[in-house]
């Protein structure tokens, strides 16, 4: 689907070439037959609102909302299994998955970054598209939601995603989930979170020296793979996102 391309761009930090590419990022939304007017129409009036505005400042947006604190973590395994050792598995899997499809990575991402899953699915057929999303639509709607408490406009690509996947989604509910959260990106929650993390490392590091599968693990993530996206004529078997 040519609309995810575009919303894998517009998820991932903003540069100069996607200012430059507005008219072509609106071209590809106009021509996608397979999104609603509704969506094209929003998703439209996004591209215009960042690429038109100051690039310095749609950088400091973007690392103020999706890196700092966990909520907005563009990270799909993040939402699901924080920092357990069951997320560095998913990710190995769902990193199989792309290569027996032909999709290979030039970038130092990890296969859960949310713009290169998106990229991966844009060349898909359309029935497995909407698998791979229904499979996440959990972790979208949360996201979504807490966009919109905080009054931003990249909710807008998540209501997208959520409607090519065609999951309903229990709003009010979340609302109300969200409502209650404690906000993560505030200076004193991030030291807890840092030091949190220190300690789990510290007590991770000894447990881990006897264990070779979670230490070749980690290594096969830390590789670079200097690869280029391909696409592939197999089917996916889908599910390997929602399941873990």
């Amino acid at each position: 689907m040519r609309s995810l391309k575009v919303i894998s761009a517009l998820l991932d930090y903003p540069e100069a070439e996607l200012f430059e590419g507005r008219k072509a990022l609106v071209e590809e939304l106009r021509a996608d037959p397979l999104l609603a007017q509704e969506q094209k129409e929003a998703l439209i009036e996004f591209v215009d609102q960042l690429c038109t505005g100051d690039l310095m400042d749609a950088q400091e947006n973007y690392v103020a909302l999706f890196d700092r604190g966990r909520s907005l973590s563009l990270l799909l395994f993040e939402h699901v299994h924080g920092e357990s050792r069951d997320r560095g598995q998913a990710m190995v899997d769902l990193m199989s998955v792309y290569e027996k499809q032909g999709f290979e990575l030039d970038a130092r991402e990890l296969p859960d970054y949310l713009p290169l899953f998106l990229e991966f699915l844009s060349l898909r057929p359309e029935q497995e598209v909407r698998q791979w999303l229904a499979d996440v639509s959990h972790i979208l709607a949360l996201v979504e939601t807490r966009l919109h408490q905080r009054g931003s406009g990249y909710a807008v690509l998540f209501e997208a995603l959520l409607a090519v996947a065609g999951v309903a989604v229990e709003r009010e509910e979340l609302q109300q989930k969200v409502a209650n959260e404690a906000r993560d990106d505030t200076p004193e929650a991030m030291d807890k979170v840092w030091e949190e993390e220190m300690v789990r490392f510290t007590e991770n590091s000894a447990q881990d020296c006897g264990n070779n599968s979670v230490a070749q693990r980690r290594r096969e993530l830390d590789v670079v793979k200097p690869l280029h996206v391909q696409p592939a004529s197999p089917a996916v078997s889908s599910g390997t996102a929602g399941s873990h």
